[in-house]
Order: C-alpha cells, then sequence, then structure tokens
C-alpha cells in the first residue's frame, strides 16, 4: 500500500540552510514488517540503518532518522528526497522487496510553509460551498 496523504510541494532547503544545497522534499515513512520480515531479523538480528540509508541515497535521498517502533507501524523514518517523483520510485522499490505488509510516506511540510498556508488561506475571499448546498 502506498499512501501519499499530501501533494504539492513541500521544497524547502535540505537541512533548512541557505548554503545554496538542492531543494529537497520531506517524508514521514512509516512501514510494517510482514511476518518473513520479522522472523528473519529474530532468527538473525540485524542493524537496518545500513540498507535503509543505501536505499535512500540510491535515489538521490538523504535518510535523517531510523527507528524502530511499537504500534500499528513497526519503524520510522525521516527522509528527504530531491523531489515526489524519487520518493515514489523509492517507495516502489521498498514494496518490491516483498518485506513489507504496509508501508506508508506522508509529505512533510515545514513549518514556515505550514505557516504561509495558514496566511494565505486567511486571505482567499472566495466563499466555499459544499457539494451537498
Amino acid at each position: 500500500m502506498i499512501d501519499y496523504r499530501l501533494g504539492g510541494s513541500n521544497v524547502r532547503r535540505a537541512g533548512g540552510t541557505s548554503r545554496g544545497e538542492e531543494d529537497m522534499v520531506w517524508f514521514l515513512v512509516r512501514f510494517q514488517l510482514n511476518s518473513a520480515s520479522a522472523k528473519s531479523i529474530i532468527t538473525s538480528p540485524q542493524d537496518r540503518l545500513g540498507p535503509a540509508t543505501t536505499l535512500v541515497e540510491s535515489f538521490g535521498g538523504r535518510l535523517h532518522d531510523y527507528f524502530f517502533a511499537f504500534g500499528d507501524f513497526d519503524g520510522v523514518i525521516i527522509a528527504e528526497f530531491p523531489d515526489h517523483k524519487a520518493a515514489a520510485a523509492f517507495s516502489l522499490r521498498a514494496n518490491a522487496t516483498g518485506g513489507f505488509s504496509r508501508f506508508e510516506m506522508t509529505v512533510l511540510i515545514p513549518t514556515t510553509e505550514a505557516e504561509a498556508a495558514m496566511k494565505q488561506a486567511r486571505d482567499i475571499k472566495l466563499v466555499y460551498r459544499a457539494p451537498n448546498e
């Protein structure tokens, strides 16, 4: 399952700097291992940070954080990619391994852009009518 919760652009300077780094798009990646993958890491405990980093970087991305988790998901990744296409390709490649029963990506919006969106929403004078009105 690929889940892109927000569309559009959330591009900002990588790492929040203005040193001329490429614009990157930030994502929250949440995954649930399938039973075969869970059994494998129990049978042969292993550090999954290296393979995850390699996969993210192969699509021009940068992995910032990788955590195992309790709850609905077994793990969480914070990563950035050059664009939505690279992120989608990463997601497809990760899913193609067959190691996950659930894999979701959510676009993250930096707070400065969220504030700008709030101001834009406030300033638009158009009155939206619901379809049932």
